[in-house]
């Protein structure tokens, strides 16, 4: 139980030590702890649950044990020199956080039209590969989570190969730091285009194979049809984007929405939930959006390749850094920027000076964090075995939540 102290008004001294929500607390409930170290929670997160026998009554989510402090870091340093920190918000999809951070800075400085068509080609094919990579850990740790670990193995050992050609393009194999300001780190390998080819064909049919063994799954139907079903409008009241968003229904995508880059010249579906098996909005229809979501990608990655190997190929005269400024200050100004990342909406806060290299304020718009608020709303009457589906269907990084 979490034990509060109350202090007076000098903060001199203690009053007694009183447990919190005691006097909620009714003598047949139970004040359960599920985390910190829980495998389900999905990192240190701690879940506050009030019981009644296995029904969830209230659940209290906890954070703050993987506090980074990324908002004072990217105000004490140049804005080239945060990346490294955007890499570790989250930290299975840092690609395309580095690329909604670098978009922001490049539109504040007046350079986001000068970038190369090849660099935005090369942004959104990587950006792409780690989406299926994370789509990939959020697919198989859940299917872990509720007793299916085929699934598990099949993720992992798909991911590796997208592991393997980030960690070939970059040096790195989860923090790249390979998305700049203004450009890349470097261009692509000789031969990365060929072996993502390669690659794609390998994965279609092993799509097909996931689906039948556990998205189509009996058992994984029951456990999720039906369980912590999050309507539409209360997904929008909570300000929930992602596949969450899109699993209760609402076709929202910022890649479509905003139309940043260059996915206006690509051709890709808007996967929602639509209660196949179950309600709109269940633990199902966002597993089932992240599955076609994977699919999609790989028709995205298909057509970057295309344009790559073919109307912006490799030349020996390319720098990839070409526009990455010598300094980086932009004019005074207030801006946010948004992206759409494999968990939702990540934005980032900027408040420049006009004098300073650095940020004098920067806030970060977590997608896991506020996708995590909704979970005692879709808890609540539950079994306390379905909580465990419920909080893995939600796909939460806690580096991102603690920021």
């Amino acid at each position: 139980m979490n034990i509060q102290y109350i202090y007076d008004k000098d903060h001199l001294k203690n009053s007694e030590p009183t447990v919190n929500n005691e006097a909620s607390i009714k003598k047949e409930e139970m004040l359960i702890n599920i985390g910190p170290q829980h495998p389900s929670t999905h990192g240190v997160l701690r879940l506050e649950v009030v019981t009644d026998g296995e029904i969830v009554k209230d659940v209290i989510p906890h954070m703050g044990y993987l506090h980074r402090c990324f908002e004072k870091h990217a105000e004490s340093v140049p804005y080239n020199q945060v990346l490294p920190y955007v890499d570790r918000l989250d930290y299975v999809a840092a690609m395309n956080s580095e690329h909604a951070y670098a978009m922001g800075v490049e539109k504040m400085l007046g350079i986001a039209d000068k970038i190369p068509k090849r660099v935005e080609y090369i942004r959104v094919l990587v950006a792409e590969l780690n989406r299926l990579a994370s789509h990939f850990v959020a697919i198989g740790t859940y299917g872990l989570d509720i007793g299916a670990f085929t699934p598990f193995l099949w993720m992992m050992r798909d991911r590796e190969h997208i592991l393997r050609l980030l960690e070939w393009a970059s040096g790195a194999r989860m923090l790249y730091n390979y998305i700049w300001i203004g450009g890349l780190f470097y261009d692509l390998p000789v031969g990365f285009e060929e072996r993502c080819v390669s690659f794609s064909k390998y994965l279609k049919p092993k799509l097909e194979d996931l689906k039948n063994l556990l998205i189509s799954n009996k058992i994984f139907i029951e456990r999720t049809a039906n369980v912590g079903v999050l309507s539409r409008d209360l997904a929008i009241n909570y300000g929930v984007t992602g596949p969450m968003l899109r699993g209760s229904g609402l076709k929202y995508d910022l890649r479509r929405v905003d139309g940043y880059s260059v996915y206006p010249e690509l051709d890709f579906e808007i996967p929602i939930g639509e209660g196949q098996v179950g309600t709109v909005g269940d633990c199902w229809d966002r597993t089932w959006v992240r599955f076609r979501e994977c699919e999609e990608s790989v028709k995205i990655i298909d057509q970057c390749l295309e344009r790559l190997m073919t109307d912006h190929k490799r030349d020996k005269e390319f720098d990839p850094r070409a526009v990455v400024p010598k300094k980086i200050r932009p004019k005074a100004q207030d801006f946010y920027v948004r992206a759409e990342n494999p968990k939702g909406e990540l934005g980032f806060f900027f408040r420049a000076d006009g004098r300073a290299d650095q940020a004098i304020r920067c806030k970060c718009r977590a997608c896991s964090f506020v996708n995590l608020s909704v979970l005692p709303e879709i808890s609540r009457g539950h079994m306390l075995s379905d909580l465990v589906a419920i909080m893995g269907s939600i796909d939460v990084v806690m580096g991102e939540v603690d920021r």
